[in-house]
């Protein structure tokens, strides 16, 4: 029978264990996963499993360490990952940890678009480094996102996101992440995107100041538009913008939009 051995198609015998495989293909694995899952050695191989074997500690080539680095995934997720393309708009908290989320999950192309620089008080929930002050975010931004998945391709754009360029901007991705930080930025985007782009979903924030309960941030629907949040939260006096809520939601942001690109519309 066949199956996927680190991303390679082989045939094996019909009635072999993950340990077979194992001592015939990569004897000195210590760390086995079958279809996304860790495995013992004596797990009964079935025709089309995904399995990847990795030597604890071992630096690998290429295209081994693509095949090894998404071999947590489900079989087919990776794939229909990879052939997918995702717009930021806004390269802050939200921005940042979304991009690393799903630079992470294997999303084969994301576009960046900022017109800041790193700042010091970016630093206390953005993914930007000290020694990254004063660079445009939108480049140091792809050069984490490189050091994380070098398998990715990261497109930017330094340059501002109005009414009348953001559509062009946008035009050709399959979703697009709203990571703004104003009120009035965040509804001229949305709006404008999904009156000048019928088909595009967005996925938006809106409710993530201070430090309250996490359980108040979730995910809505309306129509094409999502919105990640508590949407009351705004940040003010006594209610910064601090890095675990940020990163709450981003995380449900960069959930959604991985739902979306996997055929879950919904938010259930």
């Amino acid at each position: 029978m066949k199956i996927l051995l680190n991303e390679k198609n082989v045939e094996i015998g019909g009635t072999s264990t993950l340990d077979d495989v194992r001592r015939s293909h990569k004897a000195d694995a210590d760390i086995m996963i079958v279809n996304g899952f860790p495995a013992g050695p004596d797990h009964t191989l079935h025709e089309g499993d995904s399995v990847a074997l990795i030597r604890r500690g071992e630096a690998v080539g290429e295209e081994e360490l693509e095949a090894l680095m998404s071999a947590r995934h489900t079989p087919g997720v990776h794939r229909k990952l990879k052939g997918s393309f995702v717009g930021i708009a806004g390269a802050g908290g939200l921005g940042s940890h979304v991009a690393m989320a799903l630079a992470r999950i294997g999303v084969g192309r994301i576009l960046i678009v900022d017109m800041d620089v790193v700042e010091p008080s970016n630093l206390n929930r953005q993914l930007y480094k000290i020694d990254q002050i004063g660079e445009p975010k939108v480049e140091a931004l792809a050069d984490n996102l490189r050091d994380a998945n070098p398998y990715v391709r990261i497109d930017i754009r330094n340059e501002e996101i109005t009414a009348g360029n953001c559509v062009e901007i946008f035009r050709e991705c399959d979703l697009v992440i709203e990571a703004f930080d104003t009120p009035k930025a965040k509804a001229d985007l949305i709006n404008t995107i999904l009156s000048g782009l019928p088909e595009m979903r967005v996925v938006a924030g809106s409710g993530l100041a201070g430090y309250g309960s996490s359980n108040t941030i979730r995910t809505e629907r309306l129509g094409r538009l999502y919105i990640c949040g508590d949407r009351q939260s705004e940040a003010g006096e006594g209610s910064g913008l601090m890095a675990p809520r940020v990163m709450i939601t981003a995380g449900h942001q960069a959930n959604q939009a991985v739902r979306i690109l996997l055929g879950e519309d919904n938010v259930e």
